[in-house]
């Protein structure tokens, strides 16, 4: 087989992937929307093993009353109650957000195989934007990464949420203040 072919062949793949990071990527963004016609920040989050959905999840933590309760950490309970295991191996974990120290930790724990997400957090993302735990030599295990995926339809979704929290905040200050 010649080089030309075995080259065709690897970016093949990589597109065939790079379109089916953007599916879940997708459907994680309509579970985001879940979550934030529930007041919670827009963050969704899927599991997949061997193409199928195993676990969902999208930020809760305000209406479970538990801070734990981010989309990473929900689609993980969801997984592991679907395959009666702890462990998710052999899995990618699809999320709008990159994630914080706590759903980082609990990807390790599973052993998530690989982590996909959307936009960066600047104040509290850890695979890029801080702390990038997921390159220290310590942990033992390790989770391949793609960043990126759907960065513009992430980032906006988010955007549009805190302006429209400013403003109806905006709107009640300026309703009290007239009273």
């Amino acid at each position: 087989m010649s080089w030309l072919v075995i080259a065709w062949r690897i970016v093949m793949a990589e597109r065939d992937q790079a379109q089916i990071d953007e599916q879940f990527m997708y459907r994680a963004l309509e579970l985001a929307a879940q979550g934030q016609q529930l007041g919670e920040v827009p963050v969704g989050a899927v599991i997949v093993c061997n193409d199928q959905v195993i676990g969902e999840g999208f930020n809760q933590p305000i209406n479970a009353h538990d801070p734990t309760a981010h989309a990473e950490i929900v689609a993980i309970r969801s997984a592991a109650l679907h395959l009666n295991n702890y462990r998710i191996v052999e899995s990618t974990l699809y999320v709008t957000l990159e994630p914080c120290t706590m759903c980082v930790g609990a990807l390790i724990h599973s052993r998530i195989k690989r982590l996909v997400y959307g936009t960066s957090e600047p104040k509290a993302g850890v695979i890029v934007s801080q702390a990038q735990l997921l390159t220290a030599s310590y942990f033992n295990h390790r989770i391949e990464v793609t960043g990126g995926v759907l960065a513009d339809h992430c980032q906006h979704q988010l955007s549009d949420f805190f302006r429209q929290r400013r403003e109806a905040h905006k709107l009640n200050k300026n309703n009290l203040s007239v009273t």
